[in-house]
């Protein structure tokens, strides 16, 4: 299963209850009223217990959270910041 698709199930589960019609992938989560402030947080919970990654203060923007699209983009983004480092961490044991 993609990560846009665990997203979009987590949103539709928790916010939407199961009702899921209305849910694009660009639809703005906040404008249409689907996850308010409290709702943001368990986003940022699910993505960092799911993924194992840590969302900074900084990173809480509309841009990165806002939609499913957006959330995915992010979320990639994130993942991809993990696995430079953990690449430069195992060139740095081996040299």
């Amino acid at each position: 299963m993609s990560h846009r698709t665990e997203i979009q199930l987590f949103v539709v589960e928790n916010f939407l209850f199961g009702d899921g019609a209305r849910l694009q992938d660009d639809t703005s989560l906040h404008e249409e009223g689907i996850i308010d402030s409290t709702g943001v947080l368990e986003v940022i919970l699910f993505l960092e217990q799911t993924y194992h990654i840590h969302i900074e203060d900084e990173e809480l923007v509309p841009q990165n959270l806002d939609s499913v699209i957006n959330i995915d983009r992010f979320l990639e983004r994130k993942l991809k910041e993990m696995e430079e480092i953990a690449g430069h961490s195992q060139l740095k044991k081996s040299a």
